[in-house]
């Protein structure tokens, strides 16, 4: 029990210590996630500023800084409170036998690392497509999931604003990826992370992008405005679940764009009963509706 309690400390504390370094520059620049998502969202911002799809909409759009709290909200502070969770979880899967390498299917320590990127890239991106659909298939999932598809005017900071329960979804399974690569992560995993950064940002930012013939394979804002979509094509719980990647809704047939005027209602049926405040929006999903 006392290495429990102390591998749990040393986790939280650790991972406090990190983001603390990160912000007075003391570790590697390319490691540098505070400042680098600080850097990512203030180019995709400009670009909004400078070459908007939706003319109509504010440089300080409706929920800006929510939105924006959310991303760090996300990104660090909540990152930092269950670091020690996820230590405790590591810590009693090795004593029970399990670990990194147990489900390993995929050996890719022999490619070449741009290889050994590209495979960690789509791997995760398969496994946060299919959590996705999940979000939405499931009723006791989607009301964790509707505090993201609250956003009534889209911008890049929408793309960190999700309640704290997805992380606690998506954590484990984008670690069941990485175990089906044998526990591997590139010595260079930094660019995946990064460019999963850039990507969320574009797709949810009010510019016109499409890619061109990319389009197939990788996401886009015009797509991504109809995920939020407050009117769904009939019989279905969702479409346009990638997140990075296209290429996952064209195979299994969940893509839907019918036009790119960006003039779309955002939202879900029955969005007005959310909280507006983020303090309301923590406990949103727990509580049960009263008739």
């Amino acid at each position: 029990m006392e290495a429990y309690v102390e591998a749990f400390f040393k986790a939280i504390t650790g991972t406090l210590s990190w983001t603390w370094k990160s912000i007075i520059f003391d570790v590697p620049w390319y490691l540098n996630y505070f400042w680098g998502l600080i850097l990512i969202s203030l180019i995709v911002w400009a670009l909004e500023i400078f070459f908007p799809w939706r003319k109509q909409q504010g440089v300080f759009r409706k929920d800006f800084w929510l939105d924006g709290f959310y991303m760090f909200f996300n990104f660090f502070l909540f990152a930092i409170a269950i670091s020690g969770i996820y230590k405790l979880l590591q810590v009693f899967f090795e004593d029970i036998g399990v670990k990194a390498d147990s489900l390993a299917i995929i050996d890719t320590s022999s490619g070449p690392m741009w290889g050994q990127l590209l495979l960690f890239f789509v791997v995760l991106d398969f496994v946060q497509w299919f959590t996705h659909t999940l979000l939405h298939k499931y009723a006791f999932l989607w009301k964790f999931h509707q505090v993201h598809h609250s956003v009534k005017e889209m911008g890049f900071a929408a793309h960190l604003r999700y309640h704290w329960m997805e992380n606690i979804l998506y954590k484990p399974l984008k670690t069941f990826g990485v175990m089906i690569l044998g526990g591997f992560e590139p010595e260079q995993a930094y660019i995946v992370h990064f460019a999963a950064i850039a990507i969320g940002h574009f797709n949810h930012s009010n510019i016109k992008i499409t890619w061109g013939p990319l389009k197939y394979i990788l996401n886009n804002p015009v797509m991504h405005l109809y995920h939020h979509a407050y009117d769904l094509p009939p019989g279905t719980y969702g479409v346009n679940f990638g997140i990075s990647l296209s290429l996952w809704d064209y195979i299994f047939k969940t893509n839907y764009i019918p036009e790119e005027s960006g003039d779309v209602r955002l939202g879900y049926p029955g969005d007005e009963d959310l909280p507006q405040g983020f303090l309301g929006q923590l406990s949103h999903g727990f509580k049960t509706k009263k008739k």
